[in-house]
């Protein structure tokens, strides 16, 4: 008898023994269809049952308005978001692209807040008594008896991107440091009492916390190595600290060319790292193992940009193997997964063939 999926994911944690490496998977609600579909389920829950996936299970903590709507989850990961705007105030509309139906974010509501004394003149500041600690912890405890859990989703610079937008907050870094760290102190401030409440309700049904912070885009940083060190450094190693503080794991996610900041990332104590987007420079699977395998447990790998949504199940078995046997050499410290989301109009069969790759190793 083989192992359950929370025992397996956890053992692949600590580092323990395991009959077989771990295989997630992060996709997008039209692939989970799709997903479902071919399985004959109607629940997520069944739908990892039936695929005997070793699924992370998200629990993404909503938030109500002043007027019960359900503002926006925390995005992350297979989030889906309600309501008209996040609950950080940013306007959300509808997009669709081929099979894909997606929120984008609009327009930045903190632009023309230029100046840190006009922060308090801000109408969209989330109110800790407002996220749905109640709804977050029955999730968890439904997915715990069989599935390793993971949440809330959490983050500094994205969220300060989506209230300035992109460009601005560019410009933000390089001219007004001092203000983005107002900003910042108000993200972090209002995150970090959010998740104290939750950690003390969800005791015993939560393994992982989601720090999402992507400082990379496909080719390079998006930010210079003394910015990070000077905004978020401390920000991260405050949260690690309260993340390990109540006995759970920070699992980190930056997406892109991160490898000149992966080192004082690591430090910070992180204890997984997601994506490992190894098509982009520097994210060498095999370097990246020799370099981080002993300190973190690395997690996703399978490519998809090209190979799950466009190569063969020959082609996705070929890639899967190659991140097994590099990031999971030694069959430790790696749980298989795609590479972020698996796209709408992936083919079902590619999907499979990098699970049953794994399951099969």
């Amino acid at each position: 008898m083989g192992m359950k999926p929370r025992e397996r994911v956890l053992a692949a944690l600590d580092r323990r023994p395991v009959d077989r490496l771990p295989v997630d998977l992060w996709h997008t609600p039209e692939i989970g269809a799709a997903l479902r579909a071919h399985c004959g389920v109607t629940t997520d829950l069944d739908l990892y049952r039936a695929l005997k996936l070793d699924k992370i299970v998200w629990v993404f903590m909503d938030y109500r308005t002043d007027v019960g709507e359900r503002a926006g989850a925390q995005s992350g990961a297979g989030a889906e978001s309600g309501g008209s705007r996040t609950m950080w105030g940013v306007p959300l509309k509808d997009v669709e692209a081929g099979a894909a139906h997606y929120a984008e974010f609009g327009e930045a509501p903190l632009a023309g807040f230029d100046t840190a004394a006009s922060l308090d003149d801000y109408a969209w500041w989330p109110a800790v008594d407002r996220f749905d600690y109640d709804g977050a912890v029955a999730k968890a405890r439904e997915a715990a008896p069989e599935f390793a859990v993971i949440g809330p989703w959490v983050s500094f610079f994205e969220i300060y991107c989506q209230m300035r937008g992109l460009e601005q907050s560019m410009i933000d870094l390089a001219l007004d440091p001092d203000y983005v760290d107002a900003v910042l102190d108000r993200i972090e401030a209002i995150q970090t009492e959010m998740m104290k409440r939750f950690f003390a309700r969800v005791k015993g049904a939560l393994d992982l916390v989601f720090i999402s912070d992507d400082i990379a885009g496909q080719t390079n940083l998006i930010m210079s190595p003394e910015m990070w060190a000077r905004h978020l450094q401390p920000r991260m190693r405050r949260w690690c600290d309260l993340v390990h503080a109540h006995g759970l794991r920070v699992f980190y996610h930056t997406d892109g060319a991160a490898r000149q900041l992966l080192r004082p990332i690591v430090d910070c104590g992180i204890d997984v790292l997601n994506p490992i987007q190894h098509a982009c420079p520097g994210m060498d699977l095999a370097e990246l193992k020799a370099e981080f395998g002993r300190e973190v447990i690395f997690h996703g790998a399978v490519d998809n940009q090209s190979v799950l949504p466009f190569g063969s199940p020959a082609d996705v078995r070929a890639e899967t193997r190659r991140c097994l046997e590099t990031l999971g050499a030694g069959r430790e410290g790696f749980i298989c997964c795609s590479c972020h989301n698996v796209q709408a109009g992936t083919p079902v069969e590619n999907v499979l063939a990098m699970i049953e790759t794994v399951q099969r190793s």
